[in-house]
């Protein structure tokens, strides 16, 4: 039962290091706009959005948005 829940394509990690380094440096650079009060109103609340999900994906190591299109940015060893 538990290799059916690894092989679930929902489970495989489709994100590399530097995926995950990218999408937390973009991030932080949102935290720290909105903290310096660079952005505000309703982009301060879009990019918020988006620097939560950026860090979720990269935690996780499965971005939602790659699986439909069977995308990885993983390097297959050989």
């Amino acid at each position: 039962m538990l290799n059916e829940v690894k092989s679930h394509p929902a489970g495989k990690k489709n994100m590399s290091s530097m995926d995950k380094g990218i999408r937390i440096l973009l991030a932080a650079i949102i935290i720290i706009l909105y903290f310096t009060n660079q952005i505000t109103g309703v982009a301060a609340i879009v990019l918020g959005i988006f620097a939560v999900i950026f860090l979720l994906t990269s935690l996780v190591g499965f971005c939602p948005l790659y699986a439909p299109f069977k995308l990885s940015t993983i390097k297959k060893s050989k």
